[in-house]
This record gives C-alpha cells, sequence and structure tokens, in this order.
C-alpha cells in the first residue's frame, strides 16, 4: 500500500514503548496485542545503554474494535513495567516512514579520535534533508571507527557525497557510503591491487633505479596512475626501459619490498574469517607469485615480463592486464567461487582499477588518485589499511573474538 494511502487510513494505530530495558517485554506487549486480535504491520526495536526503545504499527483483525480497551490495558502493562506506553491514530502520527519508502545508507568514518567528528558529518547530512536513524560505535583506540545508518530520502547523492567528502577532509577521516542492502550482503571475496595497495610503493620503479633508468620510468608511472596514458602503453613504454635487467634483481627487490602498514595482518585477520583473496595487479606475476606465497592469497594474477638468459628482453609475454582485464578477471573469480559481483569487495590505488573497483559490491579507492576516488564507494588513506574490515561491518570486539 503506498504511504500516501496508509496514512489516510483511521484503523491503523502506532504503538511507542520507551523505557529501562528488562528482560520480556517484547514479549509482554506482543502478547497483549495478540490476545486482543491485533495485527503487528512493522516494528523496530532497539536497546542503547540499557534504555528500551521499541515503535509498532498495528492494525485490528477484528471488527469493533474499541481503542479505549487497548489503551486501557497498554497503561496497565506500562505501569506495571515502569514503562511509557503510548498509542497514537496513524493519521495523527507525524513522521512515519516504513522500511519500503526509505532510502537507507551505511556510512563508516575512519579516523583519529576528535571532538566535533559528530556534529560535522551530521551536519552535512542534515543540509540535505537525510535522517540519521543510528550511529554506531565500532572501534576506539589506535582510531576511531563508527557507522552512521541514514535514510538519504531525496538527497542528491553526487552532491551529498561532494559534502561528505569536503568534511571528512576537514576532519581528517576516511569516509565509506554504501546502499544499505549491499552494506548487509556478506562479502566472500576480497581483491587487492599490488603497487602501492598491498605493497608501499610502486615496483617498477625500483627495478628502474636498478637500471639506472630512475626518472624515466616514475614519470611514465605518474601520468598512467592519473589516467593521462593507455595503460598498456604506459606498462610497455616502461618494460622497454627495463631491457637488460638481470633476473636476480627481481629476486634482491623481492626480498627487501616493504609491505603497506596493516596490509599483512589484515590479510591474515581475512583469512581467518574465511574470505577468498585475490591479488590483481598490472604489475608483475613474478611479485605476485612472491606474495601469493608469503601472505596466502588464494589468486594471484600479473603479468608475465619475458626473461631470455637470465635477463630482461623489455618485451611482455601474453594479454597485458589493464583495468578491462582487470574487471574480466574479477568477473572469473565470481564464477569459479559461484558468487555475485555485489559479494566482492575491491581495493585499489589507481585508474587501471576504476572498473574493478567500481563494479564490486564495495569498491574502496586506498590512498587513490582523484579519478579513481570519483567511482569508488569512498577512500581510505594510508595509516588506515584496517580500515577495510570496519567497512565490512566488522567491530574491534569482533576481532578480539
Amino acid at each position: 500500500m503506498p504511504l500516501h494511502s496508509l496514512l489516510q487510513r483511521e484503523d491503523f494505530y502506532v504503538i511507542s514503548v520507551i523505557g529501562g530495558d528488562q528482560v520480556g517485554i517484547v514479549s509482554e506487549v506482543t502478547q497483549l496485542l495478540f490476545k486482543q486480535g491485533l495485527n503487528i504491520l512493522d516494528i523496530e526495536q532497539t536497546v542503547i545503554h540499557s534504555q528500551f526503545t521499541m515503535v509498532l504499527l498495528i492494525q485490528p483483525l477484528r471488527p469493533r474494535f474499541q481503542p479505549s480497551q487497548l489503551q486501557t490495558s497498554l497503561s496497565r502493562l506500562a505501569k506495571r513495567q515502569g514503562m511509557s506506553i503510548t498509542m497514537t491514530p496513524l493519521h495523527e502520527f507525524r513522521g512515519l516512514r516504513l522500511a519500503e519508502t526509505k532510502r537507507p545508507y551505511v556510512l563508516t568514518l575512519m579516523g583519529p579520535d576528535r571532538a566535533g567528528v559528530v556534529a560535522a558529518f551530521s551536519s552535512a547530512l542534515a543540509k540535505h534533508h537525510c535522517n540519521i536513524e543510528r550511529i554506531k560505535m565500532i572501534a576506539r583506540g589506535e582510531f576511531l571507527a563508527m557507522e552512521m545508518w541514514a535514510d538519504l530520502r531525496e538527497a542528491n547523492f553526487s552532491l551529498l557525497r561532494q559534502d561528505l567528502t569536503t568534511v571528512a577532509k576537514k576532519v581528517g577521516m576516511d569516509i565509506i557510503a554504501q546502499p544499505e542492502h549491499i552494506f548487509k550482503k556478506r562479502k566472500k571475496v576480497i581483491v587487492f591491487d599490488m603497487d602501492s595497495t598491498i605493497v608501499d610503493g610502486e615496483i617498477i620503479d625500483e627495478m628502474a633505479t636498478l637500471a639506472g633508468v630512475g626518472k624515466k620510468v616514475a614519470a611514465v608511472t605518474e601520468r598512467g596512475m592519473r589516467g593521462e596514458i593507455d595503460f598498456p602503453e604506459s606498462l610497455r613504454t616502461r618494460v622497454s626501459f627495463l631491457k637488460g635487467l638481470k633476473i636476480k634483481s627481481l629476486e634482491s627487490i623481492a626480498k627487501t619490498f616493504k609491505l603497506t602498514k596493516g596490509s599483512e595482518e589484515l590479510i591474515a585477520a581475512l583469512r581467518e574469517m574465511g574470505f577468498k583473496i585475490a591479488l590483481i595487479s598490472g604489475g608483475f606475476s613474478y611479485f605476485t607469485g612472491v606474495l601469493k606465497k608469503r601472505l596466502g592469497f588464494d589468486y594471484a594474477f600479473g603479468n608475465e615480463l619475458e626473461i631470455k638468459e637470465g635477463r630482461l628482453t623489455g618485451r611482455i609475454k601474453g594479454r597485458i592486464i589493464d583495468a578491462k582485464r582487470k574487471a574480466e578477471v574479477l568477473d572469473q573469480i565470481c564464477r569459479k567461487e559461484g558468487i555475485t559481483r555485489d559479494e566482492v569487495v575491491a581495493v585499489g590505488d589507481g585508474s587501471n582499477d576504476r572498473i574493478m573497483v567500481a563494479n564490486a559490491g564495495l569498491g574502496i579507492a586506498f590512498n587513490a588518485k582523484e579519478i579513481l576516488k570519483k567511482v569508488a564507494d569512498g577512500a581510505i588513506t594510508k595509516d588506515h589499511m584496517k580500515g577495510v574490515l570496519y567497512c565490512l561491518g566488522i567491530t574491534d570486539l569482533d576481532l578480539k573474538r
């Protein structure tokens, strides 16, 4: 039934129950309603720091229903339990929004614990006439993490997102915004880019330094990350500069490259929780193979360098893993695991990750370029790798358990 029609119903009532939490109150109220022939059309109940709140939308099923009789019974129950119970005809009730009329989103906020964070984000939401329905603290210690559950109503999401991003920068927080139904969809696979995501830096730049062409390669890398030049062209150009580099140089890099802060702990936690974890890189299979063995990835994909007589030839074998190919590999993993894209998280940092991140149920721009932030559900900065867990609704208490 449309909401405007529902609000005209004079035989519907809203019952509100508020008071100190106690065992059995839901049973007491709903049993009373059942015995008096009332049907519960909608119900929402929460307990916050021992404060109980429940709101029910009810409809009489019996003819000649007597509201006064129900009101008397509810008053007796309220007095006995030390609660406040009110009953209001629906057409007099203000602010009713049934679940099917809402536009629910979950905002995950992460960053330094400081005064004014809730005030700043709630002000931005209020400006766009969004209603905050729930705020939940999920981590407090190394840094703050919380969830804001909000009904966006008629807000222009693009404009709202711009304002939330501006607030996030101002207060030094990261923010991820997900539709509630996507947030609640259990994620089963998490896909990471390698360079500047799992690995702190660009491996090809380290290779170039050893080959004596560091500045040339770094300049092309940066242009490619910003999306200024085609990735396959960029990669072929950079690899051509590496011609003659010894395979032993790759071995030395693999032994010394630095992982991004928190990435090793994150991967270990995800494995413990049963996630399938993939590495899809526009970098090189030599290094994705090393990381697969070291960190325990279930899948690892990278470009294969051509090697002859122990040296790089300056060429790549096979099809290059560009943005389109990354998205195709993600789909291949979905088919193999028997899941949909909504059950996948994708984490990357540059232009080459944009289709993969956009296609995933949850797409995270990690320490990323602006071109990727535009298509991601939100951004996480370099010091907050652990925040990937919080975006999945996992709390510090869950991790301790």
